[in-house]
């Protein structure tokens, strides 16, 4: 099998997706912005983002979001479930993947984190 990592920029100790033969895992995903910077505001704009910058991992191993079989997603408020299924919604469609959702505190302030797994088998 082969195991490609494809490394967080410094100072994080963590990769930001890790290709492990036809798999692609992809750490948890915050709402951090194009400038590095934590995106505040309703949980809206946060899962945007966050999707956004899964899509963007993906991008970066070859794979998108047709090829997402699992999410799991923390949410730190589980009143913001309605608006985070909305956004969520938008990008996975008629056939979502497989999906674990729970409440909890979230180390940094944001309202959602997400990990994703993708399938995507590699060429031959």
């Amino acid at each position: 099998m082969t195991k490609t990592v494809y490394p967080s920029p410094p100072p994080y100790p963590f990769a930001k997706a890790v290709r492990a033969g036809d798999f692609v895992f992809v750490s948890g995903q915050l709402p951090f912005g194009p400038d590095g910077q934590m995106l505040h505001g309703p949980i809206e704009v946060q899962t945007r983002q966050v999707l956004e910058n899964i899509k963007a991992v993906l991008e970066e191993t070859g794979c998108d979001l047709a090829d997402v079989v699992k999410t799991t997603i923390w949410l730190e408020e589980e009143r913001d479930l309605p608006g985070f299924n909305n956004v969520y919604a938008e990008y996975f469609g008629e056939e979502p993947p497989d999906r674990a959702t729970v409440g909890a505190k979230l180390m940094l302030d944001a309202k959602i984190e997400i990990e994703t797994l993708a399938y995507k088998p590699l060429p031959n």
